[in-house]
């Protein structure tokens, strides 16, 4: 894992900085195969389905009830507890998270908020090196929450561990595919899979190629990319740091992994100490060879400034520096803060933004599945009280008939 300072350093951040995905090669491929699922539905959906995502032929799309349950039967009592806990502390942050309904009265204005669940949500979940039940957690969660009616999972190649996870949360309905074929079907409807009103989740490059191009019909959380993680110190255990980039590098061989520090001495003990760590695992090691750097700065300020340009997903650091974050998925404070208790249940949300979109919002959370709508009730005081500047700016934006609407109000008040 490479070692940089000065002008080797500033430029490294640069890049990091003007990160981002690539998918122009791939949308022309990832668009035939939505438009096909938009246009034949069912038929081309089992058709990519047996070529991509195992399902044999004949096989239902949905993946049954029974099937669910008998996954969460077969379960070990120790990975069902593990699922219970974990669900318990997700569903707690996610209720102290949600926005509420309020109401306001001023000068003859009464003002509200009301705050109302999306009808249904997608939640992919990925099936592709690693099965991810922690992801459904993460994904389902809120969505019940916040209240949503209809919760749809989509997995290729479902393991029994994630189908377990389903089965304990009460879902009803899970289909055995996924791909961009999978977000087409959540974005426009098939027969089988009813079109929802947002996709959520992370997933590989025709995955997020996918929800790019459904956007415009289909809201989505993020364009999620590899992971990543930066841990910002000068002082802390050399093997704790380590033990959290390999990982963050252990989910892809394209995961960025950072540690950013004034001192040399910790930048040379956790360079070492991950290479340790990372031995026998072949994916940490190819991420750490190719994404993984120490850069160190000169000043508290460069440190602070460099993390927040780079807007890591996940980002350990030490409480004093919290006043100077501004662009972070999620923060992990001291050393027995482990970012994999983030992913697995400490509570907060583990599908993050990636690629530099921590500039411009957090993480998915239960308001992800929530709206806000505005309510306005106005008396015939409180409308005179502000009609004359209503009526002077619908005037300058050249709206007569804006300004008609309030004068006439006026006049008969």
């Amino acid at each position: 894992m490479r070692i940089l300072e000065g002008t080797s350093a500033v430029r490294y951040v640069r890049k990091l900085e003007e990160r981002g995905q690539n998918l122009d090669a791939l949308e022309p491929q990832v668009r035939r195969i939505v438009e096909s699922v938009r246009k034949d539905g069912d038929q081309a959906l089992s058709r990519y389905a047996e070529r991509w995502d195992g399902l044999r032929a004949g096989e239902s799309l949905q993946v049954s009830r029974r099937e669910m349950q008998a996954a969460l039967n077969g379960s070990s009592r120790e990975f069902r507890t593990a699922l219970e806990e974990s669900a318990s502390r997700i569903r707690d942050f996610c209720q102290w998270q949600k926005i509420a309904d309020w109401e306001r009265a001023k000068d003859g204005r009464r003002l509200a908020q009301l705050v109302r669940p999306l009808a249904s949500a997608g939640c992919y979940v990925p099936g592709g090196r690693y099965p991810l039940p922690s992801t459904l957690l993460m994904t389902v969660i809120p969505a019940q929450v916040a209240g949503v009616t209809h919760v749809r999972v989509v997995s290729p190649r479902p393991a029994s561990a994630t189908l377990a996870a389903a089965a304990l949360l009460g879902v009803t309905e899970f289909y055995r595919v996924g791909g961009a074929q999978a977000i087409a079907a959540l974005a426009f409807g098939t027969k089988t899979v009813a079109r929802v009103d947002k996709i959520v989740g992370p997933g590989n490059l025709f995955v997020t190629t996918a929800k790019k191009i459904v956007a415009f019909d289909c809201a989505i959380d993020f364009l999620a990319g590899p992971t990543e993680g930066l841990i910002l110190c000068n002082e802390g255990n050399p093997t704790f740091i380590a033990s959290d980039m390999v990982a963050q590098a252990e989910h892809d061989p394209e995961a960025v992994v950072i540690l950013v520090t004034q001192s040399r001495k910790m930048a040379k003990e956790v360079a070492r100490a991950a290479t340790s760590l990372a031995e026998g695992n072949s994916i940490a090691r190819q991420a750490l060879k190719k994404n993984g750097a120490v850069l160190i700065a000169v000043s508290r300020r460069q440190a602070n400034d460099w993390t927040n340009r780079i807007a890591p997903e996940h980002l350990t650091t030490v409480r004093e520096n919290l006043p100077d974050i501004v662009s972070a998925g999620s923060i992990f404070i001291g050393d027995y803060s482990a970012q994999a208790a983030g992913d697995y249940g400490s509570g907060p949300n583990h599908v993050l933004p990636t690629a530099g979109a921590a500039r411009f919002r957090g993480g998915l959370s239960v308001n992800d599945f929530l709206k806000v709508i505005t309510v306005q009730e106005l008396s015939r005081q409180g409308l005179r009280k502000i009609a004359e500047s209503i009526v002077s700016l619908a005037r300058a934006e050249g709206l007569q008939a804006h300004a008609q609407s309030v004068q006439l109000r006026c006049a008969n008040a």
